[in-house]
């Protein structure tokens, strides 16, 4: 199992230096890079396009990720349009996770219906596919209930919120995902506080329940990351 690390924290402190952060997250040997879109939740999480463009410039060869844009709240030519200029950065690079999204704050802040948001969500991803058809990234779901089996079928990859669930609902899930014929599944934003035991033991059940990546979110005064890196040969 690969493992990666969020480039964002949650928490009302200032953003991490994207460029330091990326360059000192691959040399501890993380495989990869990633952010969420989170918007109108109080603390500042800077936009992925930007926070991804940096990280791209600043190392070499490392996928980068985003964990996830949350699709209704853009118009899909606009965020075509961005994920190319992204690609222009980072190329083959790019991995771009997607999702309805879950939190009512985000959309109430761009003045959207989060109600509607699983139509719109389908809505626009079949635009966004017409739109990306010569040149796209690989596309993951980020899902959970019945589109588990939806990103088995018709997405790229699978990603889980190791943030929201907990481990024994995420490697149930997973079994759906595997038996609905899924490719690649990423278990993501696992959060490091400062038990290691508890990461390791949660990084080694999702390994031998056959996850492909784990992406884990370091949380403000967690250990450093190779201590993390280290966890996981």
């Amino acid at each position: 199992m690969r493992l990666g690390a969020t480039l964002a924290h949650l928490s009302p402190e200032p953003p991490y230096a994207v460029a330091d952060w990326a360059r000192r997250l691959v040399g501890a040997g993380f495989e990869s890079l990633w952010t969420p879109q989170i918007i109108g939740r109080g603390e500042l999480v800077p936009d992925p396009f930007v926070t991804l463009a940096v990280a791209a410039t600043a190392t070499d060869g490392v996928e980068v990720g985003t964990a996830t844009v949350q699709v209704p709240l853009h118009h899909p030519a606009d965020l075509a349009h961005r994920i190319r200029s992204l690609m222009s950065v980072c190329g083959d690079r790019l991995s771009l996770g997607l999702s309805p999204g879950s939190t009512e704050a985000d959309y109430v802040t761009l003045d959207r219906d989060h109600r509607t948001r699983f139509r719109i969500f389908d809505e626009n991803v079949a635009r966004l596919r017409d739109l990306l058809a010569t040149d796209r990234p690989p596309l993951l779901l980020g899902s959970w209930g019945a589109n588990v089996e939806k990103a088995a079928r018709d997405f790229d990859g699978w990603l889980a919120s190791g943030y929201r669930r907990t481990p024994e609902q995420i490697v149930a899930a997973h079994e759906r995902y595997r038996a609905a014929g899924g490719g690649r599944a990423i278990v993501c934003a696992v959060p490091v506080r400062g038990d290691l035991g508890l990461v390791t033991e949660q990084l080694q059940r999702y390994a031998e329940a056959g996850f492909d990546d784990a992406v884990v979110l370091f949380e403000p005064g967690g250990p450093d990351p190779e201590e993390v890196r280290a966890l996981l040969p």
